[in-house]
């Protein structure tokens, strides 16, 4: 059947971002009682349980627009983070303020610099600008800031460093970092998407908020998604010049962020110790991971985030499925530029002691090991 309608040319150009299965769905389609998902890099120690609690007596008042200014979320982070809330723009997730960043700042023929194996969402927004993404490739799964530099021409608007990198949970070091931002021209911005931050351990990561007095181009991205254990609720920002954060909330739904995830993260925010033993369980768990691997002869991406790369040797495609016969839901590389990898969420004790049986088991099955 042929419409009358036209799409725009620049959509039927981009893929949909591929989703999974639902748990319910995999689990009848193997016949298993329970599964774990380990697959899209949340906090597998769900939120606080303090935003669990208020749950539980309130949301009487779900009839009233949410405050579309973000006012009470906007002055916790304020002054937890110590920027002004002038400077920060909330979004439905930061994938939100991605958007509003190419929508308002992204002309036709436009370029934005990012690397090849990053969140897929940069250069699907920057298509839907009529932007051209320039890709630039990781070298050892990590960003190339020499090459991303000398990418730049006259046309270049928007450069994005994951940090650490989805997928490969990579970080790029301090001096180098703070060397790319004192080299990019001031009239090109600059997005370090720190979704991840919060899980790195290592002293060798730029600290980039107080920089924003110094680089009044940079633009740095935070999420409660992650972390946070909010990822169904929707909410991130962005801290920036105050300048570019007018302009982007001139483009914006007015209510985009609703108010239980407004509320939820003023709440968890409250929570820094909840925080903290996150840091601590995932740093254990990353660590375990990584000596198995170790053990097992395979080679993986050093990660400062809560999941890890490994490469498998085999079809990641593969090694997936039979996981999945297992009642462990990852990812594979395959569709992420890793064909021989798969990117799996560090879990619980329990959780990566499960997994590392069952990989070690398609292994053996495989001949691998």
């Amino acid at each position: 059947m042929t419409l009358k309608f036209k799409t725009r040319e620049v959509v039927t150009q981009i893929a949909p971002y591929v989703l999974g299965k639902t748990l319910g769905d995999l689990q009848k389609e193997h016949g298993l009682r329970s599964i774990r998902k380990l697959s899209e890099n949340e906090n597998i120690y769900g939120c606080s349980p303090k935003v669990k609690e208020w749950f539980k007596g309130n949301g009487g008042d779900l009839f009233l627009y949410p405050d579309g200014a973000t006012m009470e979320l906007g002055h916790k982070v304020s002054t937890f983070l110590g920027v002004p809330k002038e400077q920060l723009v909330f979004g439905n997730g930061s994938d939100e303020v991605i958007r509003l960043l190419t929508r308002a700042y992204l002309n036709s023929g436009d370029e934005a610099i990012m690397a090849d194996v990053t969140f897929p969402r940069y250069q699907t927004n920057v298509f839907l600008e009529g932007g051209t993404p320039v890709i630039v490739p990781l070298v050892d799964g990590t960003h190339d800031l020499n090459e991303m530099y000398n990418k730049i021409t006259p046309k270049t608007k928007l450069m994005f460093v994951c940090n650490p990198n989805n997928p490969t949970g990579t970080i790029v070091g301090k001096k180098e970092l703070l060397q790319f931002l004192e080299s990019v021209p001031s009239h090109i911005l600059v997005v370090v998407d720190e979704a991840y931050m919060e899980y790195v351990t290592t002293d060798d990561y730029l600290e980039t908020l107080p920089l924003l007095k110094t680089f009044e181009n940079l633009i740095v991205l935070r999420t409660f998604s992650k972390i946070y254990g909010l990822a169904g609720l929707r909410v991130g920002f962005g801290a920036m010049n105050e300048e570019i954060a007018e302009q982007l909330k001139k483009v914006k739904d007015v209510f985009n962020v609703n108010s239980v995830a407004q509320k939820s993260a003023v709440i968890a925010l409250e929570d820094q110790e909840f925080i903290r033993e996150c840091t601590y369980k995932n740093e254990k768990g990353r660590a375990f991971l990584e000596k198995e691997f170790d053990r097992l002869g395979l080679k993986y991406f050093p990660s400062q985030s809560n999941f890890i790369m490994v490469d498998t040797t085999l079809n990641g495609e593969i090694v997936a499925s039979e996981l999945v016969k297992r009642g462990l839901v990852i990812r594979s590389g395959t569709l992420l530029g890793y064909p021989t990898t798969v990117r799996v969420t560090v879990g619980t004790e329990e959780d990566n002691q499960r997994f590392i049986v069952a990989l070690e088991e398609i292994l053996e099955e495989k001949g691998v090991k």
